[in-house]
């Protein structure tokens, strides 16, 4: 009887011990997989819950917001990083996609020592090419990333394969291999993430608005994000809006790269190869998502006079002289779109005088006599004006002071 009793408390103590155990166990395996999940989803690891998070953007003249620590699953891996020495030498290179009959010549002749690699899209006998011609510059940019991950140099610049075009940095003469050439590597690698485009329109401050309903001319993809975006970002609420300046160039640092990992980038590709959308509408999604992949923000806008300057070396001494540049390009362009309208009002005028018609357009409107002759001066006058103090910019952003 006492060998009994002395069994009972023993027995109840490893009970305890039993269920203690399971417990734990239990809970550090709800961890493990809630690990398992994150890393998944590890494009961008923070859940919004905030609105006003949603609507964190940069400043007209500041940088770019930072999230803080306090925030729900704050990116931690994604903080800003540490340049070199001024003028420092990094390593880089220029990745374009490409299709059979498109000159990427340029690549060669006029960026002396930058590496390049451009894949063909639509060539699956080239070296280098994707799994699948879908999803424009998509599918190319992945595919680089996934090939060379473990391989990368100190940032990489993703380029369209045209060197000039309307998107390109107007400043820089829309000239793809000026923006390259120009481009600061301080700034890449501080920041991680920068848009090779300095001007907001199109893209900023506020462009997509994925939560609204009903399909926009010209913003197709604002619906399909909404219903795509949790098979992208499973553990990231669906943002109020999405910026940052069109056109899907931008230059990523080694170290941002690495913040995602390798597994991530394959499913993101496998997405794009699976999806039953088009080849240019799952091409538009993307376009406004990269920022948010390798930052974390929904919006991302720095000023243009920040991006001219830290980003290109184009400095105009602040942002009121920055200002006051544009708006002497908006004069310009406003008197040149009222020479058109001219020009085509006297066409229309001398037609209607050949056939005895009244010398009268658009509703009785009477052309002033000598008013083109003004207008050419005086956009001729701007035109002068506003190439001296691009050069000025150029020759100020020389100086490391500036």
């Amino acid at each position: 009887m006492a060998s009994f009793k002395r069994l009972v408390p023993l027995s109840i103590i490893t009970f305890c011990l039993l269920i203690t155990l399971s417990l734990y166990n239990s809970r550090m395996k709800g961890k493990y997989w809630s690990s398992i999940l994150r890393s998944a989803s590890a494009g961008v690891k923070t859940q919004v819950k905030n609105d006003s998070y949603l609507h964190a953007r940069t400043s007209v003249i500041g940088p770019v917001n930072r999230r803080n620590s306090s925030a729900p699953n704050p990116i931690e891996s994604h903080h800003v990083g540490i340049a070199r020495t001024y003028s420092s030498n990094y390593s880089r290179i220029v990745v374009a996609p490409q299709v059979l009959g498109e000159d990427v010549g340029w690549l060669k002749s006029q960026l002396l020592g930058v590496e390049s690699a451009v894949y063909i899209a639509d060539n699956r006998s080239d070296p280098l090419h994707p799994p699948r011609n879908k999803g424009h510059e998509v599918m190319i940019y992945l595919t680089f990333i996934i090939d060379h991950y473990d391989a990368l140099p100190d940032f990489v610049i993703f380029m369209h394969a045209h060197r000039r075009a309307w998107h390109n940095n107007d400043l820089l003469g829309f000239d793809a291999a000026e923006m390259i050439k120009k481009l600061n590597g301080d700034r890449v690698m501080r920041e991680g993430y920068m848009s090779m485009r300095c001007q907001w329109n199109p893209g900023c401050p506020e462009w997509l608005h994925p939560k609204r309903e009903g399909e926009l001319l010209g913003k197709q993809e604002q619906t399909v994000l909404a219903k795509c975006w949790n098979e992208l970002f499973p553990l990231d609420t669906i943002p109020q809006v999405l910026s940052q300046p069109c056109c899907a160039q931008f230059a990523v640092s080694k170290h941002r790269i690495h913040s995602i990992p390798l597994s991530r980038y394959v499913f993101y590709r496998d997405w794009l190869l699976r999806t039953p959308l088009t080849d240019y509408i799952s091409g538009r999604v993307w376009e406004f998502t990269w920022h948010f992949m390798f930052t974390g923000f929904n919006t991302y806008c720095p000023s243009e006079r920040e991006c001219y300057c830290d980003g290109f070396g184009v400095c105009f001494g602040g942002e009121a002289q920055y200002s006051e540049f544009s708006e002497l390009r908006r004069k310009k362009e406003a008197l040149e779109s009222e020479l058109r309208k001219f020009r085509e009002k006297e066409k229309v005028a001398k037609e209607n005088a050949k056939e005895g018609a009244l010398r009268q357009v658009s509703g009785l409107v009477l052309l002033e006599p000598g008013r083109d002759i003004f207008l050419l001066h005086q956009i001729e006058a701007l035109r002068e004006n506003i190439e001296s103090q691009r050069l000025n910019a150029y020759e100020r952003g020389k100086q490391p002071e500036n």
